[in-house]
């Protein structure tokens, strides 16, 4: 475990983002077979979001940062994203959250499942 903060800060000091020693904690979660399923509580999300926007030096990204089935590209867009918005001292989070939230984006379905 500490061997990957002191990976991912001296990733990010060599990136010019952060000082490693203003690491004061952190938090990593592993969990098997994780996978975004949308049924049961998923209409929640909406609140859920709204919550976890309230911390603000929490940004959730990716696949399970999200729990929202994004491709690579849009995970790593949701990274991005972050950090820009922790380098500009934005508060907004929306930028990162609607990633991959186009209705047209997604397939439909015709009933037979196709």
């Amino acid at each position: 475990e500490d061997e990957c903060v002191r990976f991912a800060a001296g990733e990010l000091e060599k990136m010019g983002i952060i000082e490693s020693a203003d690491v004061l904690d952190s938090h990593r979660e592993k969990i098997k077979k994780a996978y975004p399923a949308y049924f049961d509580t998923y209409s929640q999300m909406g609140e859920l979001t709204d919550y976890l926007n309230t911390f603000g030096n929490l940004y959730c990204v990716g696949r399970n940062g999200q729990h929202h089935y994004n491709n690579m590209d849009h995970s790593m867009l949701t990274a991005i994203r972050a950090a820009g918005c922790i380098l500009n001292g934005g508060k907004d989070k929306n930028a990162i959250w609607n990633i991959n939230t186009e209705k047209e984006y997604h397939e439909e379905k015709d009933g037979q499942g196709r």
